[in-house]
This record gives structure tokens, sequence and C-alpha cells, in this order.
């Protein structure tokens, strides 16, 4: 039997994502997350609490884009089903749980990310030479991880189209 109830975590990376493929093909990265709660103490400083560990499992394009983005000790936000499942072990009955991600990112409470949308296999169109000429640059770009997460100051992206040195030509 196995219950399903919809939750979201804000915590941090305990290891770098693990990624596999299964028989068929399909992408799973375990994940395991730490959330800290932080305490007020009765003298009015805050201290941490005990960390409550959660294994998160995400599939396909999720879990590939996942492991490729973030590692450990970087803050993410996790948002999915907490599923839990009972088994038998050596006669004995046993209870595991897990997060299966819907959704999974960098908590931008701590730092800022540039998003980068990921390529799709066989996505040749009529858009399919847009990275020639003055967006040349733009595609090297596209070719850099999916997330970079910086801990500390505002990033300054120029919006698509502006050119150096006009930050008004939007």
């Amino acid at each position: 039997m196995s219950t399903k109830i919809p939750v979201s975590i804000a915590g941090n990376l305990v290891a770098d994502p693990e990624l596999t493929f299964g028989d068929s093909g399909v992408a799973h990265a375990k994940l395991r997350v730490a959330v800290n709660q932080r305490i007020q103490g009765a003298d009015g400083a805050w201290r941490d609490g005990e960390p409550v560990f959660h294994n998160v499992s995400a599939f396909r394009a999720l879990a590939e884009n996942t492991a490729n983005s973030l590692k450990k000790g970087d803050p993410v936000t996790v948002v999915g089903e907490l599923e839990f499942r009972s088994y038998e072990k050596d006669g004995e009955r046993r209870e595991a749980r897990r997060i299966v991600a819907d959704t999974i990112g960098p908590d931008l409470r701590f730092g800022t990310a540039a998003y980068q949308r990921a390529p799709h296999a066989g996505a040749a169109g009529p858009d399919a030479d847009v990275t020639a000429g003055l967006d040349a640059p733009l595609a090297a770009e596209a070719a850099a991880a999916s997330y970079n997460v910086i801990s500390k100051g505002p990033a300054v992206v120029r919006p698509l189209g502006a050119t150096a040195g006009n930050e008004m030509s939007y």
C-alpha cells in the first residue's frame, strides 16, 4: 500500500545528486535534502534545531537537469508528493518514505540564478539557425549549466537584444 501527500520543502543538498538510468532508459536522480528548523530561544537568540533528512527522487528530464545543475551544499526547494511505502525484509515489516519531486530548483533566498532553457532533442525547425550572427554569444551561454548560483551580490543580466552600453534599449 502506498500513500501520497503533497509537500514542499526548502533545505540543503547533503550530497551531489546521484543520476542513474533504468532498464527502460528513464533517468532517475536520487537526492538527500536536510531541512533545519530555526528556533528562537527565551533570550531571543536564534539557533538551528535538529535537521530532518528527506530522500528525494526525480525522474526523466527533471532528474537530468537536477544532476547537471545542483551540487552538494546548494540550497534547494522541492515540490512533490510524500510517498510512504511498506515492505518486508528478513521477515520484518518496514516502512520507507521519500518525496517524488514534481519541481526542484535553487532557493533564491540565499543567492541568484540565471535560468537557461534546456535544448529539446529533435527540436529543429524554422528557428534552428537562430544561433548564427549576433546571437552566437548567447548560444555559448546556453551550453553552460542550467543554474549558476551566486552566494552574494545582485545579478545583472542584460535583456535579450540589448546592445552593450545602452541599458535603455529593450
